[in-house]
């Protein structure tokens, strides 16, 4: 197979990586199960901390609003052409945007009915989708039931917490309507719900937050690190002082301490599999190779979309899937970065002790100009911290049951 050259404009992807010298030492990349669609570019609110319209990367002006119908059946047709080329019998497809939700409803009809038509009857098709909430109302409601498609909200915990950042471009916030929608998606029994998205907030309490978001009895709670790197630190982070790690160990010691399971914290989860020996299932932790790809709204071909806050054409590849398959975005160099694992480590993360737990840190973090992603995480020193904190909260509790025996 010819293998894809990355587009002009990547210096900052690593130039010596042979991926047929990968091969011939017997690497193999790791088929796609998940696929992440955009199937609208733009969004109704305007937080201050996102990566897709206030960093690096502005390519989203250049897209189309809407994905195209004839754009959504041919991706179809590429997803069951490459779960089926694997012997994968399901896949997970994750609607996005900017805000999917505004595509409206007779357009997500035929996303899902062309996604279920392309894959059905061998693979089975999961879909998901993630959404801000706001336009969440009864005819969404019966597409959610009538195609089984989950759905993940993203709130950042109490309201005056919330309303600091995810705001209307008036500045005006929207706790009351994201409450209001998650809500609405209970009504149904709770099934709809897949989980909420929260991006930690130094000046939010981490209790309160957490707190807050069991109110809506969500089987998961995903905490993000606000996507930072070297050149564009988070907000209040030290390249010393753990702020982020502290901040994350005190919602782990209420999670962890409740007694009974109150929701799965997937970075929680994550690391105690790791630090008892298992791998991860999670890009942002551990050593697991990279396995999602995205589809922007005009069906070309791209990395994980947080890779925008690197740099202006950080998540671009040369692949589309009007003329190229899945299959050939895998023996790229920049997708074989993100899949060779220990490989892809700097010299100070491959000689820490950490390192099979924390992987080095999610890769959009790693990233500094004139190095690449080279480089230990920008939250080195937080994940340092949480990392050590769970490992001594479980090991204490794994002697305690050895000792009762």
């Amino acid at each position: 197979m010819a293998r894809s050259t990355e587009p002009e404009g990547h210096p900052e992807w690593p130039d010596d990586m042979d991926v047929d010298e990968l091969l011939g030492q017997g690497w193999r990349p790791t088929p796609f199960r998940e696929f992440i669609l955009k199937i609208h570019s733009r969004c109704n609110l305007a937080c201050d901390y996102c990566y897709m319209y206030e960093m690096a990367d502005q390519g989203w002006r250049s897209q189309p609003r809407r994905m195209a119908r004839a754009t959504i059946d041919r991706v179809a047709a590429r997803i069951a052409e490459h779960a089926r080329a694997h012997g994968r019998d399901r896949v997970e497809i994750v609607l996005h945007g900017g805000e999917p939700l505004l595509v409206g409803p007779d357009h997500l009809r035929h996303v899902a009915e062309s996604l279920r038509k392309a894959c059905e009857p061998d693979v089975r098709a999961t879909l998901r989708m993630q959404t801000n909430g706001v336009l969440i109302d009864d005819h969404y409601l019966d597409l959610f039931e009538e195609f089984g498609i989950r759905v993940g909200v993203s709130i950042d915990g109490a309201p005056q917490d919330h309303d600091r950042h995810r705001v209307r471009a008036n500045g005006r916030g929207t706790h009351a309507e994201v409450r209001a929608g998650i809500e609405r998606l209970n009504t149904r029994g709770g099934h709809l719900l897949a989980g909420l998205l929260t991006t930690v907030d130094l000046d939010a309490d981490p209790v309160t937050t957490y707190e807050h978001l069991l109110t809506y009895a969500p089987p998961g709670v995903d905490f993000l690190l606000p996507h930072g790197n070297w050149d564009e630190p988070p907000p209040g982070w030290s390249p010393t002082e753990p702020h982020y790690g502290a901040w994350m160990a005190t919602v782990f010691d209420r999670w962890y301490g409740a007694l009974e399971r109150e929701t799965n914290i997937r970075m929680f989860n994550e690391i105690i599999r790791l630090v008892l020996g298992g791998r991860s299932r999670a890009e942002s932790i551990g050593l697991s190779p990279a396995a999602l790809v995205v589809v922007e709204t005009d069906g070309s071909i791209e990395q994980v979309d947080s890779l925008k806050s690197a740099f202006e054409g950080a998540a671009r590849t040369p692949l589309h899937t009007f003329t190229h398959p899945f299959d050939d975005a895998l023996y790229l160099p920049s997708v074989a970065a993100r899949q060779i694992g220990a490989r892809a480590l700097s010299d100070t993360c491959a000689a820490c002790p950490l390192a099979k737990v924390c992987g080095g840190g999610f890769y959009p973090h790693r990233y500094r100009s004139g190095s690449g992603f080279a480089n230990p995480s920008v939250y080195c020193a937080d994940l340092d911290h949480l990392i050590t904190h769970i490992h001594r909260t479980v090991a204490a509790d794994v002697a305690r049951l050895r000792k009762g025996h």
